[in-house]
């Protein structure tokens, strides 16, 4: 798969059923001595927790292991966390 096919994705939280919007719209985080992608970091304004107050700055991350499916359409993942401690452990 081409990484501009991913890019077109929209990204859904299995656990609540949130959509995050489309993997286009986050950084790619990768280690750059091997190249495994280790993650996506979604910017704050992708984040819409609906029914919950918004928290400013709040930058979610989903570590690539969180990924469930990457269907035609969509990429189904777990859940996410709120810092990029997963891929600076690595």
């Amino acid at each position: 798969m081409l990484l501009s096919e991913l890019a077109e994705k929209e990204l859904i939280e299995m656990e609540n059923g949130v959509r995050y919007g489309f993997l286009a719209e986050t950084e790619c985080i990768f280690d750059a001595k091997t190249g495994k992608i280790t993650g996506f970091e979604m910017p704050p304004q992708m984040v819409k927790m609906p029914f919950q107050k918004k928290k400013p700055g709040m930058v979610k991350y989903i570590p690539w292991e969180e990924i469930i499916l990457i269907g035609e359409d969509r990429v189904l993942f777990q859940k996410t966390t709120s810092s990029l401690k997963h891929a600076n452990d690595e």
